[in-house]
């Protein structure tokens, strides 16, 4: 609750302060294209907005009800979706294109981001606030992403639901992450980069191929996603094209926005 309450504090002054001339970027100087950068964030989308790996643990939290597992995917991606276009619109809004290069140079560190859009509005209590939240976001998204992770190391390992069991489940999911972040505080786009990238195979071509082999194995089945084989074969393609797009971008075949 901390978390949204910050949130929904700082970007509602940012959003109240939004220059629709800045958001549309019609004062632009410098570059204005912006579609062919479109593969390079594919990889980081696919690791923001993909829950494959949590679904496990949903059909285990809702007792296997399909129904409740769907509301809540879907819900749960609209919220996240919800949240995302409002914060880009509260920063494309206040902040010209130009001055995203140091941003981007430093991995999105929040205090550079803030004293980029000092030049521009008054920040006052919203940097604290802002600071606030991208602390509370980072230590929620490693959750969210390790809750399927936990799941699975349990029952890689067959750590049982003890005390002593989910404990040493809890020290193999959160110590490795815990100290590179320590290690490498700037690393965290370089990381979602790579994750993307490993991403694809278990969140998007592993579940289309699963997916594919269930139907053949079990066709008396309760529940089967919309859109038949051609679903399948096109997330499977989207796959594909998200490894291409990051391979692309490590060999410098990408252009890579600068500001």
């Amino acid at each position: 609750s901390g978390m949204i309450i910050s949130f929904f504090l700082s970007v509602s002054s940012l959003v109240s302060s939004v220059k629709t001339e800045v958001l549309f970027d019609t004062i632009a100087q410098g570059e204005q294209q912006y579609l062919p950068y479109i593969l390079v964030a594919l990889p980081v989308c696919l690791v923001s907005f993909g829950f494959h790996q949590n679904v496990p643990s949903l059909v285990k939290y809702y007792d296997r009800d399909s129904s409740r597992v769907i509301k809540s995917i879907f819900f749960g991606t609209a919220i996240a979706l919800f949240i995302y276009i409002l914060w880009q619109l509260a920063i494309q809004g206040n902040l010209p294109r130009t001055e995203f290069g140091p941003i981007i140079e430093k991995g999105g560190d929040i205090a550079i981001l803030l004293e980029a859009l000092t030049k521009y509005i008054q920040t006052g209590y919203i940097g604290l606030i802002l600071k606030f939240f991208a602390y509370m976001a980072i230590a929620s998204s490693f959750l969210g992403v390790t809750l399927g992770l936990f799941d699975y190391i349990a029952d890689l390992f067959k750590f049982d639901d003890s005390v002593a069991g989910r404990s040493k489940t809890a020290l193999v999911t959160f110590l490795p992450p815990l100290f590179l972040s320590l290690l490498f505080p700037y690393g965290f786009v370089i990381a979602i980069g790579y994750a993307g990238l490993a991403a694809t195979i278990w969140a998007a071509i592993v579940p289309a191929l699963l997916a594919k082999a269930s139907r053949t194995k079990f066709p008396q089945r309760s529940y089967t996603v919309y859109g038949g084989n051609f679903m399948v074969y096109f997330v499977v393609l989207f796959g594909v094209l998200n490894i291409l797009a990051q391979l692309a971008m490590q060999f410098g075949w990408l252009p890579e926005f600068k500001g």
